[in-house]
């Protein structure tokens, strides 16, 4: 019983931070397009692109941890 008690923990414990990395990539990603916007002046390209592929890097989070639950 204590043996199916840790792994339902760490199954909470990984799906806990899944928020957590695609809410990180959408600002990293965002962060980064900003810089490269004051630093290059290309107001708003290089944020809105940066910004989808920050958005994009979240959904392929997403999408490894709906495969993850799949193999539990």
């Amino acid at each position: 019983m204590a043996k199916r008690n840790l792994q339902y923990l760490k199954e909470l414990a990984y799906f806990s931070s899944i928020g957590l990395s695609v809410a990180l990539s959408i600002f990293i990603g965002l962060g980064i397009g900003v810089y490269l916007d004051g630093r290059f002046d290309t107001n708003p390209w290089l944020t809105l692109i940066f910004l989808g592929l920050g958005i994009a890097a979240g959904y392929r989070n997403i999408g490894l941890a709906i495969r993850k639950s799949r193999k539990f």
